[in-house]
């Protein structure tokens, strides 16, 4: 009776986590939405008003997204309706592209991306549903110490157990929380700010025509009134021609259109927008002093130094809250292809792959398929070089071996 008793128990438990992280009625949803799209959060200045945030953070959440997202058993992809919603459609209104690429916007400007996983009927996930970060906080329950995820809707907050939401963050110290790089990067941007405002209004000081009047003897001010405002009169009635008469001398006075320096100081800003997200430079238009042999070695600074660590924490967050242990042991797995950043140019490809195929490493029909050819009837054998056999043919069947 009382083993019953603990297996409803556990089923109700499971049954209301599922209800807290997906309501009952559509209406608990939409308070986290207005007009179709996320609520309005702060940290969306920055990037309408910034266009060196805007481009790192559009490149960054853009290569995210274009990288393929796949469910495998150990190396091969595998068919299942959760690796279905992940590469192709993680809600109704989103493609998985749009889905990685939006987490990947919230992740880089608040520091903190959410999804919540959405049930059906059966507890199976059938949508995960990205989530206003400003609405969102990480807490810990005081008795069991587990995280939950506080959510604060419009009429009520909700509470959300870890196993729920998929968060994707960045750095932290203390807590579960995320460190914006927006904040970390707002005396960059103040100092931004500044720095353009300066320009503009010199620009509007270089296009005004300014002049020094000499004369040469001292007049009342009335007299230095009546003088300039008929200086002024005739400059403007007579298209910036001015007649210099005898005893007034006009000197023009000269200033620099744009201060070059600014410029140094553009430089400054993508360099620091750059460290912050962890790009390399030349990916924020910045190209002084970057020197590359080829364009292999620059994507791979770009995998190894940026998507790398990024790749592995949705990973993790994918396998440990789509996944039940029992599928994970079994070999089950999200992975990204990091592949398509590493192509070299077709004849580096072309070179690679032989020498894959010669040593044995590569199956005709796999490196067919890098390249997107359809399969050949005889490329599913490992070859090997003399000059390429199948691999399990005898020694005595090749060309070039002496019978004993």
């Amino acid at each position: 009776m009382g083993f019953w008793n603990r297996v409803r128990g556990a089923i109700g438990s499971i049954g209301a986590r599922a209800a807290a992280a997906t309501s009952s009625s559509k209406s608990d949803f939409t308070r986290w939405f207005r007009d179709g799209r996320l609520i309005q959060w702060r940290k969306e200045q920055a990037l309408a008003t910034n266009e060196t945030i805007f481009a790192a953070i559009s490149r960054l959440s853009n290569a995210m997204g274009t990288l393929p997202l796949k469910l495998y058993k150990d190396f091969k992809p595998v068919n299942a309706a959760i690796g279905d919603l992940i590469a192709n459609e993680p809600n109704g209104n989103m493609t998985s592209f749009d889905f990685i690429r939006t987490m990947e916007v919230f992740r880089n400007s608040d520091g903190n991306a959410y999804a919540i996983k959405k049930y059906g009927l059966r507890f199976e996930v059938e949508a995960l549903v990205i989530l206003d970060p400003s609405k969102v906080e990480p807490v810990i329950e005081q008795d069991t110490l587990e995280l939950w995820y506080q959510i604060d809707g419009d009429a009520r907050r909700y509470y959300v157990h870890n196993q729920d939401i998929i968060h994707v963050k960045h750095i932290h110290g203390v807590g579960y929380k995320g460190i914006s790089p927006i904040d970390v990067l707002k005396n960059t941007m103040e100092f931004d700010t500044t720095v353009r405002q300066f320009s503009i209004n010199q620009m509007d000081m270089s296009t005004t025509a300014s002049f020094i009047l000499k004369m040469q003897a001292n007049l009342s001010e009335g007299k230095r009134k009546e003088i300039l405002d008929n200086f002024k009169q005739f400059f403007k009635e007579n298209g910036g021609v001015l007649i210099q008469e005898t005893g007034m001398e006009i000197n023009p006075i000269t200033r620099t259109f744009l201060d070059t320096k600014v410029f140094e100081i553009e430089k400054v800003t993508k360099a620091r927008v750059a460290m912050v997200l962890n790009l390399p430079l030349h990916m924020v238009g910045e190209t002084a002093g970057v020197s590359f042999s080829s364009m292999e070695q620059m994507s791979l600074e770009f995998v190894q130094g940026t998507l790398l660590p990024i790749v592995r924490q949705y990973e993790q967050e994918f396998n440990r809250k789509l996944l039940t242990p029992k599928e994970r042991q079994s070999g089950l797995g999200f992975k990204f292809n990091l592949g398509a950043f590493l192509r070299g140019d077709m004849k580096t490809q072309i070179e690679a792959l032989t020498m894959g195929i010669r040593t044995g490493l590569y199956k005709p029909n796999e490196a067919r398929a890098l390249l997107e050819y359809p399969p050949e009837p005889a490329g599913d054998k490992l070859m090997i070089s003399g000059d390429l056999y199948p691999i399990d043919t005898p020694i005595e069947q090749r060309r070039g071996v002496k019978k004993e």
